[in-house]
């Protein structure tokens, strides 16, 4: 054993040497040294000779670059002493010779390296999985290390890997095709994977087809999990949920092109948003306007009281608490709209139906959700900034409700301009180049909400109240106009919310739900009976004493978190305004309270509705 070593790192250092010294005769070299490996072609005394002699060649490579070493720190040092050039030069030679030095340094890393590795191979077990996978290890942790950082450009070693096939001519065939069409996928040393996104050659078509294969594996798997969903009485989005964890990481992890499936997602917010704000009718709400405005006013701040007030028992940072509480206050408009189908408007003079009084509050609760989003960005520079001075927090603070306030004047001065001026003959035009045509329709709609959401991030303001703000805008045109939108828009908004609600499946954990699950069946109990007893009490408060007994209704169709939880939780957990944790309780949460919301309004509904109002709701 020890003789083949002997003789395997001499040919190593022979080869290594010969490659440094004279690339020239590295065809010649390589087969030297075959020929010595195998005992042929040279006796025992050429052949120490010749390993002797090589070895000099590399014992003078590694003091020439000692010397080289020294001369590039005297070339720095003198740089640096130089008057006659700027900052911006001596920056700039500095970091070109630091990289000449880290380069050197890694090739002499590199021939040492390779020297001890073959020795490890050598000296284990070539059948110990363990030795694999440490020399594996130590192959990515070299790979981790040979990144060169330049003025805030990184320059680092990928891996490009290709896919296997069992016929090695379609492999060899395949490989040039997507050595032509930069289709590889590469892989940094943090084991991020990266794929092609502006080619060199635009003229060639190109296509993802790893994108491809999972929008269809979505689509063909939403359909039975939805469609089970539906037959158990739950909404469909659990289906398009469960189909993101049974394609995600702690599933089958069939799904290569992540960020591209959420990144097609977001347009499902766009558009859901887009159709809230259709649905927000001024008319519609004018008799329960005062009930409707302050009610989720008064939740939302109860629930952020009782986030800030456990939060300071349990040190936890007060913008954490915050975007905890207010996640929570917000409940489900499409599920309570589900439970109002065919329910009774009020049958006497005077009385305020529950149905009026539900839509109003979930759709002011709607309102909230777009300022809340707006409000995110400050929210984010509040939890980043650290003062010690208590006057300069309250100054900070008060310069970013002051940005906010801006931000959001400026937003509603532009669409009451839009409103005023606009918004009426670029729908009419829309409309008479439509007829015969849906097409112009939905080009035109979908253009206004880019245009929309485009304004509102100029202005920092979240984009999706930008889309929420464009449907509002649509909506004061009139119910027929309303309605038509609706009809072509939906079915778009439909696809692409089945493919958000997959995004967020790939990021659900079930074994975390397994553990945790007497965790997360009591604090769903707690939200839910929390929000129940506070609804009780501000409709206790607000409404008129011939209504009072629509206080247990309304407060059983609240007792749930809204589904937009999962939006607003993605993005604080992509701004670092939660930890991971933290976002899985949330959509553990709101998934449990969906659960448990129709079985709590079929109680109200069978103790609290009259009799015949019972039967119309049912």
């Amino acid at each position: 054993m020890k003789a083949i070593e002997f003789n395997s790192l001499r040919i190593l250092i022979s080869l290594l040497c010969c490659q440094l010294f004279n690339t020239a005769e590295h065809e010649d070299v390589v087969k030297h040294a075959i020929k010595l490996h195998r005992g042929k072609g040279a006796a025992v005394t050429q052949r120490k000779q010749w390993v002797l002699e090589n070895c000099r060649k590399l014992s003078g490579l590694l003091r020439q670059k000692n010397v080289v070493l020294n001369k590039l720190k005297n070339a720095i040092k003198s740089v640096e002493k130089d008057l006659g050039l700027s900052d911006e030069e001596k920056l700039f030679q500095v970091h070109t010779f630091e990289i000449f030095q880290k380069e050197l340094n890694e090739s002499e890393n590199s021939v040492f390296q390779a020297i001890h590795g073959l020795q490890r191979a050598l000296q284990g077990d070539y059948k110990d999985v363990v030795n694999m996978k440490e020399s594996s290890r130590q192959r990515l942790e070299a790979l981790r290390e040979a990144a060169i950082k330049v003025r805030g450009v990184n320059f680092e070693a990928v891996l490009r890997v290709e896919e296997d096939e069992a016929d090695s001519k379609r492999n060899i065939s395949k490989r040039e095709v997507e050595d032509d069409l930069g289709l590889s996928m590469l892989i940094d040393s943090q084991n991020n994977q990266y794929i092609l996104t502006k080619p060199r050659d635009s003229t060639i078509p190109r296509a993802d087809h790893h994108f491809i294969k999972d929008i269809v594996t979505i689509g063909m798997l939403s359909l039975p999990c939805g469609w089970l969903c539906t037959m158990i009485g739950l909404p469909t989005m659990f289906g398009y949920i469960i189909c993101g964890v049974l394609l995600g990481p702690s599933g089958l992890n069939s799904i290569k092109s992540i960020v591209q499936v959420e990144t097609l997602g977001e347009f499902g917010v766009f558009f859901t948003l887009f159709l809230v704000g259709l649905e927000f009718s001024p008319e519609r709400l004018r008799k329960v306007w005062k009930i409707s405005l302050q009610g989720p006013c008064y939740m939302t701040l109860l629930m952020i009281a009782f986030g800030l007030l456990w939060g300071h028992l349990l040190q936890i940072r007060p913008t954490q608490c915050v975007f905890i509480s207010t996640c929570l206050s917000l409940s489900s408009t499409p599920l309570v709209s589900r439970f109002l189908v065919g329910s009774a408007r009020g049958d006497k003079e005077g009385d305020i139906d529950y149905s009026s009084v539900l839509l109003g509050m979930l759709v002011m609760q709607d309102v909230q959700l777009g300022l809340f989003i707006a409000v995110m960005p400050t929210l984010i520079q509040a939890g980043a900034s650290t003062y010690s001075s208590i006057v300069m927090e309250i100054l900070r603070i008060l310069i970013l409700i002051g940005q906010i306030l801006f931000s959001l004047a400026a937003v509603f001065l532009i669409c009451l301009v839009i409103k005023t001026y606009l918004i009426g003959p670029y729908y009419r035009k829309l409309h008479a180049e439509s007829k015969g045509n849906k097409e112009i329709l939905i080009l035109g709609i979908s253009a206004f909400i880019f245009l929309m959401l485009t304004i509102t991030e100029l202005l920092d303001v979240s984009m999706e109240l930008g889309c929420f703000l464009a449907g509002a805008l649509i909506s004061s045109q009139g119910h027929m106009v309303t309605e038509e939108i609706i009809s072509c828009i939906e079915p778009i908004r439909d696809f692409l919310a089945i493919i958000f609600f997959a995004s967020i499946g790939l990021h659900v954990f079930p074994t975390f739900v397994i553990y945790e699950l007497t965790v997360l069946l009591f604090l769903t109990l707690s939200v839910v009976i929390m929000k129940f007893v506070l609804a009780v009490l501000v409709l206790s408060l607000i409404l008129p004493k011939s209504s009072q007994y629509i206080k247990w209704i309304v407060s059983a169709g609240l007792a749930q978190v809204s589904e937009f939880s999962f939006v607003l939780g993605s993005r604080a957990r992509r701004a670092g305004i939660i930890s991971r944790e933290v976002y899985l309780l949330i959509l553990s949460v709101t998934t449990l309270s969906l659960l448990l919301a129709p079985a709590l309004w079929r109680a109200a509904t069978m103790k609290c509705v009259p009799r015949p109002e019972r039967r119309s709701s049912t």
